[in-house]
């Protein structure tokens, strides 16, 4: 699908961006990548960096055209401590960067639009996973208000230019869960659970403290097979139908944490719990039977196999570059405003 085509990547040089733009190129796409506030993560003769404000209506329009598809991965994301001290951070940039990637990409007459909301935006629904008809059965988790009605409201805009204008553009959405991986954030005020437990266990921190109680139950995802899930939402969704993409399967954060000090031999760690640490909802799963069926994904990689790549491609950017920092490439890689 994807050989020969136009493809943009927006937020090129984050988590999911960066991941996104390097299976692309390698199934010989031809991709444009924006980027703002963070370096290119790699390199390829088949991807061209452009830096661009997406919060700026002309930079949208510029950067779309001449695209057949889009990969809408920018987004003002952090971890916990953000998100409990300065909620609309995830909210006012965020909805002008969608609302204005859509609009260019309709009139750019692009093919296809993948916007990748969360499964964060959810209601609560206890221990049991929930599926994807229940998004707007009531509001998101409170810690996740914010943040929740700005994806839902993302899926809301998918679903007009999909289904309720003029020559429609077709969107695909997809519902993360936790994806974890190479090129994931690690600095502490923005990282995820994972990837700051990584880092801690990487650094022997001693005491090695986990916010929160430890007992909260996440679904933990590889990158590579949100990735997989990805491509297959874009060959196989012509319409709006939002799907969620996990692994099937919850783990206590503890959990993650003691396979993490197991595969990379730390033991005896001095780890403490810090409830008073922001920490989100206690239980959050996702019913993966949609993508199954429909998309025909099925995770590959377990838990232990894709800690162990994380953690061996962590230690391999500190040994290389001496500090967890984007690579910095010369200037002529990357096209300015």
């Amino acid at each position: 699908m994807f050989k020969g085509s136009n493809v943009l990547v927006t937020g090129a040089g984050g988590f999911l961006g960066t991941n996104i733009a390097k299976r692309l190129v390698e199934e010989g796409s031809c991709v444009r990548g924006t980027l703002h506030t963070r370096l290119p993560q790699f390199e390829h003769q088949r991807l061209e960096y452009v830096s661009a404000d997406l919060t700026n209506m002309e930079d949208c329009r510029r950067v779309v055209d001449g695209m057949d598809y889009v990969f809408m991965c920018a987004a003002n994301t952090s971890g916990a401590a953000v998100m409990a001290t300065q909620p609309l951070a995830h909210v006012t940039p965020n909805v002008v960067m969608n609302a204005q990637m859509l609009e260019a990409s309709y009139q750019a007459k692009v093919k296809k639009f993948l916007f990748i909301s969360s499964s964060a935006a959810y209601p609560p629904s206890g221990d049991r996973p929930v599926s994807e008809a229940e998004m707007f059965a009531g509001d998101p988790y409170e810690a996740y208000f914010s943040v929740g009605w700005m994806k839902r409201y993302g899926e809301v805009l998918c679903r007009i230019y999909s289904e309720k204008i003029k020559d429609p553009m077709k969107t695909v959405v997809v519902r993360p869960s936790n994806v974890y991986g190479p090129y994931d954030k690690f600095d502490f005020e923005r990282s995820h659970v994972t990837a700051a437990l990584i880092r801690k266990v990487v650094e022997r921190q001693d005491p090695l403290e986990v916010w929160g109680t430890g007992e909260d139950v996440r679904d933990l995802l590889y990158v590579d097979d949100f990735i997989a899930a990805v491509m297959l939402a874009m060959a196989t969704l012509d319409r709006f139908d939002p799907v969620n993409i996990g692994f099937g399967k919850g783990c206590r954060v503890r959990d993650v944490l003691n396979t993490i000090l197991e595969v990379d031999g730390f033991k005896n760690a001095h780890v403490v719990v810090n409830p008073t640490k922001p920490s989100m909802i206690p239980v959050r799963l996702v019913d993966v039977e949609k993508a199954r069926v429909q998309l025909g994904f099925s995770p590959k990689i377990n838990l232990q196999d894709g800690l162990k790549k994380t953690l061996r491609w962590y230690r391999e950017q500190i040994e290389t570059q001496g500090r967890m920092e984007p690579v910095q490439f010369n200037a002529a890689h990357v096209r300015a405003s």
